[in-house]
């Protein structure tokens, strides 16, 4: 099959999926679950083999982390599923309910998106999460993760993609691509494919925003901060601090950036250094921050830049509130930022100056995500300003079409003034 016909395929079978119901998507995904639970070993055996080939060709340890995929991880992907077939149905939701006349009335009603495109490194449990929030929501989708993880990829997509069409959803509803070729073409079909979710580095992220028409939503780096205000309480710092670091490094949302107020920074940074050392940290500091701890390497402006993705943290010593939000704001992603303060009316401050999608008190960057957020796990991030922002779980793969429901009216009478409008709301759901 082409990649023409492949993606015309899975066009037409949006349009069917679009209009299927909520308990045949529930027994989709309850199937699939299922499914993921038999074929345990099969899948296991799979990123076996891909974690052995990827350690031969030297792929980095924080991807090889991202790539393993155990019996763990899986179970973790079918909690997931269970979750999500929980969650309310997000198509068909009425936003907005206006009589413009009587007799005639005007509905904002969700509805699927229509054909996704999603791109993704190494994590097979991304395929997973993708492609069952896609079934939920009514969408197509298109999967192409890394090269690193075909042999993991092949199972799960044949795993899920049969077990859904068993359950009844229209065949053909999603399709795995496997060579970079096939993304170059998809990138070019905005006729079909009506949204691209790329997740990977800034530089990927950019080229397929440069290389397509179809718009695409999602972020680039993940460069998170955390800052321990002159009114923290020191024992939750470190605790926060650290979560933030170390809970699990090869992550988006995972503290690249710690802003310390001076204030502060002598006592405090002692006692994460303690905490840290036993994770194995490395600690980037400027001058100020290497006159209160020792060993540590001194910061240059491309380390506030920089998302690590492994266990190196940045620290920066500031004397204000407001410096450390303009070094968030110049520096960061736009993604996760986090206060660790007393002072209620700071951390206001800090969450109305703050310019990224997830801004948080007294808690760790780790928690930004779909799942943990209660969306039933997440498609991506993003940090674009359009319609969805932060995790996009399922309100985030759905958009809107205006119902009108008339009996006869025509423009012409209002024209005329034979008739006026009165755009009156209503407290009512869209139903025929």
């Amino acid at each position: 099959m082409s990649m023409q016909e492949l993606v015309e395929r899975v066009k037409k079978a949006s349009i069917q999926l679009a209009t299927v119901g909520t308990d045949l998507k529930n027994r989709a995904l309850t199937r699939i679950a299922e499914s993921l639970e038999q074929n345990k070993p099969r899948i296991v055996a799979a990123n076996r083999e891909d974690l052995e080939r990827s350690e031969r060709e030297g792929l980095a340890a924080p991807l090889l982390k991202r790539l393993k995929f155990d019996e763990a991880k899986i179970d973790d992907v079918i909690a997931g599923i269970h979750s999500l077939i929980k969650l309310d149905d997000p198509v068909g939701k009425t936003l907005l309910a206006t009589e413009l006349d009587d007799g005639l009335e005007l509905y904002k009603v969700t509805c699927p998106i229509g054909v996704i495109g999603v791109i993704f490194e190494s994590r097979p449990d991304a395929l997973v999460q993708i492609s069952t929030l896609c079934l939920k929501s009514g969408n197509g989708v298109l999967l192409k993760g890394g090269s690193e993880a075909r042999e993991t990829n092949r199972v799960l997509a044949e795993v899920i993609i049969r077990a859904a069409e068993e359950a009844g959803i229209p065949a053909g509803w999603a399709a795995l691509l496997e060579t970079r070729a096939a993304v170059t073409e998809m990138l070019r079909m905005d006729r079909y494919i009506d949204l691209v979710i790329p997740r990977g580095s800034n530089e990927f992220v950019r080229y397929i925003m440069d290389n397509s028409r179809i718009p695409v939503m999602g972020h680039a780096d993940g460069i998170c901060h955390c800052y321990v205000d002159e009114d923290a309480d020191l024992d939750m710092a470190v605790k926060v601090v650290v979560d933030s670091k170390t809970q699990y490094v090869a992550v988006c949302n995972a503290t690249e950036t710690l802003l310390v107020h001076e204030k502060i920074a002598q006592a405090f940074l002692p006692l994460l250094q303690a905490a840290l050392q036993s994770k194995n940290v490395e600690l980037r500091g400027c001058s100020k921050t290497r006159q209160y701890i020792a060993g540590v390497v001194p910061a240059t402006e491309e380390d506030w830049k920089t998302e690590y993705l492994d266990y190196t943290l940045s620290i920066k010593v500031v004397s204000s509130l407001g410096e450390a939000i303009e070094h968030i704001n110049t520096y960061g992603s736009g993604h996760t930022d986090s206060i660790i303060t007393n002072d209620r009316e700071k951390a206001a401050r800090f969450m109305d100056g703050v310019d990224s999608g997830n801004v948080f008190w007294n808690c760790s960057t780790r928690f930004s995500d779909g799942f943990r957020y209660g969306f039933g796990a997440e498609v991506g991030i993003s940090t674009s300003k359009i319609h969805a922002r932060g995790p996009v779980g399922l309100d985030g793969l759905v958009i809107y079409k205006y119902k009108l429901v008339g009996h006869g009216h025509v423009v012409e009478d209002y024209a005329r003034r034979v008739r006026t409008f009165k755009h009156r709301k209503l407290d009512k759901e869209f139903s025929l």
